[in-house]
């Protein structure tokens, strides 16, 4: 929800929501981990042990290698809304509130639509949109809508690309129908309702 990871160079004061401090031997800069919201768990483990870690364990698989048939077996084994199952960690690891709104837009799948009740070509659609929009955010450094920034400092452009997220009341891209905004999952969710039906 918030909390970074930032490279520093070694004596530099540091920020005062700090709370951790990397250092690696060879390398002239360390890690920090500034978390002002607190959120953030930090565990130390053997490289061998780290299935055994229980957040890591419970994660879904990786969203950009998830085979098509795996993706969509597992859609139809969810209850419950499109938007809030792409949020869910136990379903993809990594996939937040902007790139699930918006791999639904370019799906043409209305957040609230059953994920259960997903056709095979719609389920496929999905993915193929998923992987698309994470591969163009991690290109573009990110979505910087309020305060993201890289390890390096540097602000991500992907928010200049947002087909749906955060423009409510502003024409589709895609089809000049109204953006509207939803809270589904106690989520913000943005979405066409011509482009995205229900």
């Amino acid at each position: 929800m918030s909390g970074r990871f930032l490279w520093s160079r070694p004596g530099r004061p540091r920020g005062r929501h700090v709370h951790l401090v990397l250092r690696f031997r060879g390398l002239d800069r360390e890690l920090h981990f500034e978390d002002v919201r607190k959120f953030g768990l930090v565990r130390c483990r053997p490289l061998d042990g780290l299935a055994a870690c229980p957040e890591i364990r419970s994660l879904g698989p990786e969203p950009l290698e998830i085979p098509a048939g795996d993706f969509a077996v597992r859609l139809e084994a969810r209850r419950g809304r499109v938007k809030s199952v792409l949020l869910d960690q136990s379903f993809l690891a990594g996939v937040g509130n902007i790139y699930a709104d918006e791999a639904l837009h370019r799906a043409g799948i209305h957040p609230t639509a059953a994920a259960s009740r997903l056709s095979r070509p719609r389920a496929d659609r999905l993915r193929t949109a998923v992987r698309d929009v994470l591969r163009e955010a991690i290109a573009a450094g990110g979505s910087s809508v309020r305060d993201y920034r890289d390890a390096d400092g540097e602000l991500g452009s992907f928010q200049d690309k947002h087909r749906v997220y955060g423009r409510e009341g502003e024409p589709c891209l895609r089809c000049g129908g109204t953006i509207r905004r939803a809270v589904i999952g106690g989520r913000s969710s943005h979405y066409c309702p011509r482009c995205q039906k229900r």
